[in-house]
């Protein structure tokens, strides 16, 4: 008895064609999705936001950042930009945050203020934490609660190391110095002369000057108004007394 053979079947074949066609077809709509994106407005910077700005204006701010409006908005990294803002001497730190679409928000930071300064032509500038010296702000009470800079050369380098030094103060105690001169000895090339708000006339020097504020803080409040010498050793003679007392030995 003969038994028939079952027919076997063929297998499906796979339509690797199909599959090929529709790869190529989404890659050259991701393709044109992207030429449309890159060109259209969404992808442009449409605003840059700027703020704690004193001494620097937007327009500075914006052409250090190295941007613009209508640049690509992924063309330049947060990081990028800030560290190009940065290299502004004024500016001590800065913050960029990017918004899509387009809003670049740039928040910096400046050296504080530590006193100001009379130019010879008589034109008053700020003299900042790190020595940076910029056009100062008129306006407000900005004078009230920081020393002026008198007799000083431009390029004296005791004045710089001043600044960083009067940075360190407590503002409290910054605030009551009115006038900084230099009064540079042999022994002490960085010797100078504070007057302060509270009438007391200070003689001491910009290397010894944070660690003795202090000091000095508590013979203002405590004293009559006079001179104070604050060196090797510190003595407080009173006004219209000839001879003056030891207040402190070093």
């Amino acid at each position: 008895m003969s038994m028939q053979m079952p027919v076997l079947k063929e297998p499906a074949r796979k339509r690797k064609g199909n599959k090929k066609l529709l790869a190529v077809l989404f890659l050259l709509f991701v393709a044109i999705l992207t030429v449309l994106f890159f060109n259209s407005s969404i992808s442009k910077i449409s605003d840059i936001q700027i703020t704690g700005t004193h001494f620097t204006t937007n327009e500075e701010i914006i052409l250090a950042s190295g941007i613009k409006m209508g640049d690509a908005f992924f063309q330049t990294s947060s990081t990028t930009i800030a560290e190009m803002v940065k290299k502004k001497p004024q500016v001590e730190s800065v913050d960029v945050i990017k918004v899509f679409p387009g809003i670049i928000k740039i928040t910096v930071r400046e050296y504080p203020v530590v006193a100001f300064e009379l130019t010879e032509q008589g034109k008053l500038t700020a003299l900042l934490s790190n020595g940076t010296s910029v056009e100062a702000v008129h306006g407000g009470n900005q004078l009230l609660d920081k020393p002026i800079l008198s007799g000083w050369s431009a390029d004296d380098p005791i004045k710089l190391k001043l600044t960083k030094q009067l940075a360190l103060i407590p503002i409290k105690q910054l605030s009551d110095l009115s006038e900084i001169t230099p009064i540079p000895s042999k022994a002490y090339p960085d010797r100078i002369r504070i007057y302060t708000r509270t009438k007391f006339e200070v003689v001491t020097a910009v290397s010894v000057l944070p660690e003795k504020i202090e000091a000095l803080n508590a013979v203002i409040e405590t004293q009559e108004p006079g001179k104070i010498t604050m060196l090797l050793a510190d003595t407080y003679v009173p006004f219209g007394v000839e001879d003056g007392e030891n207040i402190q030995s070093n």
